[in-house]
């Protein structure tokens, strides 16, 4: 039996995670240090999680993501549930935020669902969709220590090996997922764009990461330079592609004149600077979008900020989501009256079709 789903043109997304609630920082130190239980720790990850759903409700999001408020670092929080991983030191990722750098040390195995209980507690608490949010396989090992593959082999034997080993288990994972009622799967992979001699191993990755899925399937991939691999990357196995637009609209513009965008893929339109604390005005965040509609259909469109909010404050999080609506949704009135499609429908069916269609 078919699962249709519609989404109002330019539905507004997030990229994924939130800021922590001060009392979920404070509890995952305690934990750390012992003085909680994971009982204790999780129940209040499950009411920041309530949290994270309520507020984009508020401000009218329309595709919703559950604030990644069980995870640390998004690497990490994968290698510590898969088998053959383990721990290295901290390792400075940027700013002043640090992570435990993972440390392949044997194997790569899943053994158990890692994100499907969250997910199915953050759908429960809304009608409207929530993606399923994984780390890709590419990044996963780039962001890793490598100690029992051959990471410098000269043909990259080794390092394919490992990559395709942690595709499999991701793959596994997104179809639980899938199977738990998951519609839109988002597998990140911000890694891909800063070694493109490996453009290769991550094709290969994603076509084994979505083999079998009938859900649709975004990639976010921020850092890097797309520019020496846009060519084969836009041909990545997936229905969107979602971009940091509000930092490097001067490089990816460019490209989409000169290359071209598939006719049949959408764009998550970064529109707002997740690293900024300035808030963007309504006006300006209109403008980016605007400027899209010069190398995309509107219907192609997902505008959502540029990256995670994680690193804002819960206030400059929620403003800068609803600055996006406010705008999509004076976007949308504009062109309804243009006669333009009203809504995206998309029916999952073995398969997935999306349409855009008028009320």
């Amino acid at each position: 039996m078919a699962t249709i789903v519609e989404l109002p043109i330019l539905p507004v997304t997030s990229v994924g995670s939130f800021p922590k609630p001060t009392y979920l920082q404070q509890a995952r130190i305690q934990y750390r240090r012992g003085e909680i239980s994971y009982a204790q720790l999780h129940e209040l990850e499950l009411q920041a999680t309530r949290e994270v759903i309520a507020m984009q409700e508020e401000v009218g999001a329309d595709l919703l993501v559950h604030g990644e408020m069980e995870r640390g670092d998004m690497v990490e929080f994968f290698a510590d549930l898969l088998e053959g991983f383990g721990r290295k030191g901290l390792v400075r990722s940027y700013g002043n935020r640090y992570y435990f750098k993972p440390v392949i040390t044997g194997e790569i195995k899943r053994t158990r669902p890692m994100t499907v209980e969250m997910w199915q507690f953050a759908q429960s608490l809304t009608k409207k969709p929530v993606k399923g949010m994984l780390t890709g396989a590419y990044t996963i090992y780039d962001w890793s220590f490598d100690e029992h593959y051959d990471p410098y082999d000269k043909d990259r034997k080794g390092r394919r090996e490992a990559v395709l080993a942690l595709a499999h288990a991701i793959n596994e994972e997104a179809h639980d997922l899938r199977k738990a009622g998951a519609l839109f799967i988002q597998i990140d992979e911000p890694a891909v764009p800063t070694h493109p001699e490996d453009i290769d191993i991550a094709h290969e990755a994603m076509e084994v990461m979505t083999k079998g899925l009938d859900a649709f399937i975004i990639t976010h991939m921020c850092y890097g330079d797309l520019r020496p691999i846009y060519q084969r990357l836009v041909q990545f196995p997936v229905h969107q592609f979602d971009w940091e637009f509000t930092n490097n609209a001067d490089k990816l513009y460019p490209l989409m004149e000169q290359f071209g965008y598939p006719q049949d893929k959408f764009i998550g339109l970064g529109v707002v600077d997740v690293h900024s604390r300035r808030l963007e005005s309504v006006d300006e965040v209109e403008q980016r979008i605007r400027q899209a509609f010069r190398y995309l259909r509107p219907d192609q469109i997902f505008p959502d900020p540029d990256c995670g909010l994680k690193t804002r404050t819960w206030d400059e999080a929620k403003a800068k989501m609803q600055v996006i609506v406010e705008a999509a949704k004076r976007l949308r009135k504009e062109l309804a009256g243009q006669g333009a499609p009203t809504k995206l429908r998309f029916t999952f069916d073995g398969g997935v079709k999306m349409e855009a269609v008028r009320d």
